[in-house]
């Protein structure tokens, strides 16, 4: 990106010719011109519901699968829109929630506080995931930071909420 010009963004026409934005601005939602992030994540349950009839071993090589694609997908497409980690692209909130969502209890409060805990910690970025966003270049970094939030997310259901939601209906 040359010195003064900002990062272009998202076009839907763009994206239909280059595979590559088609996944990380996960078909589209990138291109929404508000919370394309929060859209993102609720993409994630989709995903979630898509690779629920797997088995766990094949669900997981899945998961491992769409990381290398995506982090080769957010790698061309930041190349693409001049910003490594473009507010675009979605892929990685899609993937973080869905890996959220892997690990929490079913049930719609659940999941409720499960996104919500996730969308904090993406947007606040407590360290280290902070560092990570500050510092990390490529592809998997953008995902990282992501992942990081979901992992933070995914402690305190399991640590705080989970607990709590138990403790009440019980």
């Amino acid at each position: 990106m040359k010195p003064g010009h900002a990062p272009a963004g998202p076009r839907l026409s763009t994206m239909l010719t280059r595979p590559h934005q088609l996944v990380a601005l996960v078909f589209g939602i990138g291109t929404l011109p508000v919370w394309p992030g929060t859209v993102g994540t609720v993409a994630g349950f989709a995903l979630f519901a898509a690779l629920q009839p797997l088995p766990a071993l094949p669900r997981a090589a899945v998961y491992i699968a769409l990381l290398v694609l995506g982090s080769w997908a957010i790698l061309r497409t930041g190349e693409d829109l001049g910003a490594p980690d473009h507010n675009g692209i979605v892929f990685d909130e899609t993937i973080a929630m869905s890996l959220v969502l892997e690990f929490v209890a079913p049930g719609a409060v659940e999941w409720i506080a499960a996104f919500a805990l996730f969308r904090l910690f993406d947007v606040w970025k407590p360290w280290p995931i902070r560092l990570v966003h500050r510092t990390g270049q490529g592809g998997f970094m953008v995902i990282l930071d992501d992942l990081l939030a979901g992992l933070y997310a995914v402690v305190v259901m399991r640590l705080a909420v989970m607990p709590a939601l138990a403790w009440l209906a019980g």
